[in-house]
């Protein structure tokens, strides 16, 4: 009776033996399998997901940070090379109204400059006024008026945005309205107290004339 108990004995405990092996080995197995399995797995779905999370904030976050360093340099070096080539002293000129430019030439001295054949004449005052009318931001006309003896005459005008072109004679500031066919003396608004022009001994009679920007 105790023979045969220690023989189940030993049987039993051979079995546990045995399932604690074959446990041991399909555990190990299943450990190293499940591990490579998962691994790969992981590394696949990690890589995956890192790369298009990575790229897709690399990018946006690349892009934008280019983008705004391009465009902020690209536009301060476009805007001075274009202004440098497009207008060259860095301000824009504009045409006046009528209040304005009648306020310019008033304020402007070049009348009172002494008129001297040849070195200071009518272009020189008419340029001097132009150049004057720039510097304060007014666009200013240089017109030419041309009489028959192939001589002719100079003066100023704006093309103002509420009478439109207005001239003046740069020499005494007075408002000109030269026509073609009519003769230049008739054709400027007299100053307070003058009763006319003097005719001149020359024909000044308007053939032409040109207006120059």
């Amino acid at each position: 009776m105790l023979k045969r108990i220690f023989i189940s004995i030993a049987i039993l405990v051979a079995v546990c033996l045995s399932s604690f092996v074959v446990y041991s080995v399909a555990y190990g197995s299943g450990k190293t399998a499940g591990y490579d399995k998962g691994y790969s797995a992981g590394q696949d779905a990690g890589y995956s997901s890192g790369k298009t999370d990575g790229y897709n904030t690399g990018y946006t976050s690349g892009k934008t940070d280019a983008y705004n360093t391009g465009y902020t340099s690209g536009k301060t070096d476009g805007y001075q090379e274009g202004m440098q080539a497009g207008l060259g002293h860095g301000y824009t000129i504009k045409d006046p109204t009528y209040a304005q430019a009648l306020a310019f030439i008033k304020e402007d001295k070049t009348d009172g400059n002494k008129y001297v054949d040849p070195t200071y004449v009518c272009t020189h005052f008419s340029r001097d006024v132009c150049n004057n009318a720039e510097n304060k931001g007014l666009r200013c006309a240089f017109v030419e008026l041309r009489y028959p003896d192939k001589t002719g005459h100079t003066i100023v005008a704006f093309n103002t945005t509420d009478k439109g072109l207005v001239y003046f004679e740069p020499q005494s500031d007075m408002i000109a309205r030269p026509a073609i066919g009519k003769r230049y003396y008739q054709c400027q608004d007299l100053p307070p107290g003058y009763s006319g022009y003097l005719t001149p001994a020359y024909d000044d009679t308007i053939e032409d004339i040109l207006v120059i920007w």
